[in-house]
């Protein structure tokens, strides 16, 4: 891989891990236009360095709320820390027990499949869209809300579904405040992101011998720097109800994708 593409690569999954895009579709597109050649058989370390980079700008941003949580967890009392980490931790069942028992089945849909990213980019489009139309609300985050946006983290796992479009916009709907939608999906997903990485780097399945440490390095720069910049960005979009744009974005790609297919 050279640097050129490394530097695509980070910048669209910085930019798409956070923004409700889908940052898996995303990928998958880049692939495809790219080209595995020019992607090389390192594609599977790229992919695990660049979610390292997003999920370390997750960490900075949310240094204090990360703090609260293992305080909450640590403590095991009845208090606010504790029952906010509770749901943190509910809703990560769903997604893990997802790809604990239907990994193959996943990782099967990934791999070029435009046809299904197209169609499941038309879906985040439409969530962001009724999303965007939800009234404001101050209600928090509970028991049985925690566990609907796992099942929709869960689903999010399909490559062209955004799992932050689908997070937030199920809280949102909801009827969750806005601000702590957004901070609660973007805290939900960093355990299960670190798992993932665990699990591909035990896998035995990634290619380490001929991988370029260069490209690798500016793949994840790239992606750590816009993660930062568009995870604080995407908070503030929430607050002010402009989540149909990306609706509008995710329309008008999803329906390039699939007719390109057609032709």
């Amino acid at each position: 891989m050279d640097v050129i593409n490394a530097i695509i690569l980070g910048i669209i999954q910085g930019l798409t891990e956070f923004l409700p895009v889908s940052s898996s579709g995303h990928l998958e597109i880049a692939k495809t236009i790219l080209g595995e050649g020019a992607i090389g058989e390192e594609s599977m370390l790229m992919t695990v360095v660049l979610h390292f980079a997003t999920a370390l700008s997750t960490l900075i941003i949310f240094r204090k709320d990360l703090a609260e949580i293992f305080k909450g967890l640590l403590q095991f009392k009845n208090n606010e820390s504790f029952k906010f980490s509770l749901k943190i931790v509910l809703s990560m069942i769903p997604a893990a027990m997802g790809g604990l028992f239907f990994n193959d089945e996943i990782e099967a849909l990934f791999g070029g499949a435009l046809t299904l990213v197209g169609g499941m980019l038309l879906a985040t489009g439409l969530l962001l869209f009724l999303a965007d139309k939800a009234k404001a609300s101050s209600k928090q985050v509970g028991i049985k809300g925690a566990i609907l946006i796992g099942i929709s983290q869960a689903i999010a796992i399909l490559p062209g579904i955004s799992r932050s479009g689908a997070t937030i916009s199920t809280a949102v709907i909801l009827g969750i405040d806005k601000e702590k939608a957004a901070r609660f999906s973007f805290l939900m997903v960093v355990p299960l992101i670190f798992g993932k990485m665990a699990k591909d780097v035990l896998s035995g399945n990634i290619q380490y011998e001929s991988a370029s440490f260069f490209p690798l390095l500016i793949g994840f720069i790239f992606a750590f720097i816009t993660g930062l910049v568009a995870c604080k960005w995407m908070i503030q979009l929430v607050k002010n109800s402009q989540l149909k744009y990306f609706a509008y974005y995710c329309f008008i790609i999803g329906s390039i994708v699939i007719a390109s297919t057609l032709i």
